[in-house]
């Protein structure tokens, strides 16, 4: 069966410079899932007469976005842990009650493919318990997005040490009042799997979904302070061995940067590269406190940055120096990490930010165009992910993910013809305005609601469940939150003292 996407503007991708490669009056032929042909409408229309029609006059047809780092649907801030700085927040998180994993990630999903992502990095970063547990809190994730219609690039986070500060769990544990340390040392068991045990799992995983056409796995070795030397090592071993891509974060605060000096005596990014984890398979998050050095060796070395704007403002940890990565030639995507500025997944959103934080002062400063971010969002982002090469853009061979805007929304009551289609769309298209979500060929989204999936149900289902009172576990949680931040903060004092006298110190996180 034949699906015939038409559009009075067809956005097929970019060129040169992030030139969009544009049509007019076009359509795009979808068969079994797949892009068949993107042309002329009418031409199409005629070669293909029994095609059903999706889209027509007033609409643009762009490819879908990829939301290249997520973490969890119900945002922090909805489960009562405010914006602290990130250090502070992960005490916070303690206290975050236990929500069904299937009705948590549809939530996000929701929110997702209702602002044009077609395609989600999941990096679970907190699953607990034994590899049987853990797998099938993988199930429940995986299982929610194949059940909605997305498509998801899965990670288990490779984490064996220092699960709350930058030190190993038993000296903080040590350091706490005699009446905390059980209940601290029993949270960070739950947490604890054997390295061994987290391969087997990955490896257990990959064969899972080794064939499953919306959902594929790929490594996330977490960050520096959260892995060991042989973690590390671990890592690139398996990439080398499987060919699967890598997602970690690094260097995201300045606290993170203190503490790669602490531990290697210099850059965090020299002592990954060393280890054989730089390349075109690794993808870094976030990349705040990156020197010019660490640029231009991550340039030369074909690693790709995601940037996570909402995040790096919500949590004070600097300002990304995305000018500089893109003067390197670096490629970079984005990503709406635990939540967007809304407290939301609203990738539109995200996009305006990030068209509007870079733009530095000088009349001839560095800036991104509009059309750099919408390939940041698209192309680059899928770039990230065990999907490149088959999403991101529209050309034959590739998956049909696509999205339709109705245009007349997006510009109603005047838009002036003389600025460039895509610098409109940037900058004025919202969630309202999309009409349809096409993922492999199949509206999963259209008018406002989704064809798999009953939304309202899931949310009601959700609400029901979380205005229960708290669990004699949740509340023990709350308890402890509360108690250990202090002496998490008290870590940290002195913690950044001297980084100030090396030569590439950015209090802004600016370049």
């Amino acid at each position: 069966m034949l699906t015939l996407v038409q559009g009075s503007t067809v956005l097929q991708g970019f060129g040169v410079d992030d030139a969009p490669l544009l049509h007019a009056d076009a359509a795009v032929l979808v068969g079994d899932g797949i892009v068949q042909a993107v042309g002329p409408a009418a031409e199409l229309r005629r070669a293909h007469p029994d095609a059903t029609l999706l889209g027509g006059a007033d609409t643009v047809v762009m490819p879908g976005l990829v939301n290249a780092h997520h973490h969890v649907g119900l945002t922090p801030l909805q489960l009562g842990s405010p914006d602290h700085p990130l250090e502070l927040w992960f005490a916070s998180r303690l206290a975050l009650r236990d929500v069904d994993l299937r009705l948590d990630t549809l939530f996000s999903a929701f929110e997702m493919i209702g602002s044009g992502v077609t395609t989600v990095q999941h990096l679970h970063s907190r699953a607990p318990g034994s590899p049987e547990q853990v797998l099938a809190a993988a199930a429940a994730v995986t299982g929610a997005y194949r059940e909605v219609g997305m498509r998801a690039s899965y990670s288990l986070a490779l984490r064996d040490q220092n699960r709350l500060v930058y030190a190993d769990d038993q000296d903080f544990v040590a350091r706490l009042p005699e009446a905390l340390r059980p209940d601290m040392a029993d949270y960070f068991r739950r947490f604890t799997m054997p390295l061994a045990q987290q391969v087997e799992v990955f490896h257990a995983l990959r064969a899972r979904h080794v064939a499953d056409p919306l959902v594929q796995v790929q490594l996330a070795p977490a960050n520096l302070h959260w892995l060991s030397n042989t973690a590390l090592h671990t890592a690139a071993e398996l990439a080398a061995q499987t060919g699967a891509p890598m997602h970690m974060h690094l260097l995201e605060t300045p606290y993170q940067k203190a503490y790669a000096r602490r531990r290697t005596g210099g850059s965090a990014f020299r002592f990954i590269e060393r280890l054989g984890l730089a390349g075109p398979q690794l993808t870094l998050g976030h990349g705040v406190w990156m020197t010019e050095e660490d640029i231009e060796r991550c340039a030369h070395s074909g690693t790709r940055l995601c940037h996570n704007c909402s995040s790096n403002f919500r949590l004070k940890s600097g300002m990304a120096p995305v000018n500089r990565f893109r003067a390197a030639g670096i490629p970079v995507a984005l990503g709406i990490d635990e939540a967007g500025i809304n407290d939301d997944r609203d990738m539109l959103q995200e996009m305006r930010l990030v068209l509007r934080a870079h733009r530095e002062p000088g009349i001839d400063a560095p800036h991104p165009s509009p059309a750099a971010v919408l390939r940041m969002a698209t192309e680059h982002g899928a770039a990230t992910t065990p999907f490149a090469g088959r999403i991101g853009q529209l050309r034959p061979g590739m998956a049909a993910d696509l999205v339709l805007l109705d245009w007349k929304a997006v510009t109603w009551p005047y838009q002036s013809p003389d600025l460039p289609l895509v610098d409109v769309l940037v900058q004025r298209a919202r969630p309202a305005a999309i009409r349809a979500v096409m993922i492999g060929g199949e509206v999963v989204y259209r008018d406002g609601r989704f064809t798999r999936i009953d939304r309202d149900a899931v949310l009601a289902e959700l609400a029901a469940q979380l205005a229960r009172p708290l669990t004699a576990a949740e509340e023990a949680r709350r308890v402890m939150a509360a108690a250990v931040m202090p002496h998490v903060r008290r870590f940290y004092d002195g913690y950044l003292d001297g980084l100030g006298d090396e030569p590439h110190y950015r209090p802004s996180g600016r370049a």
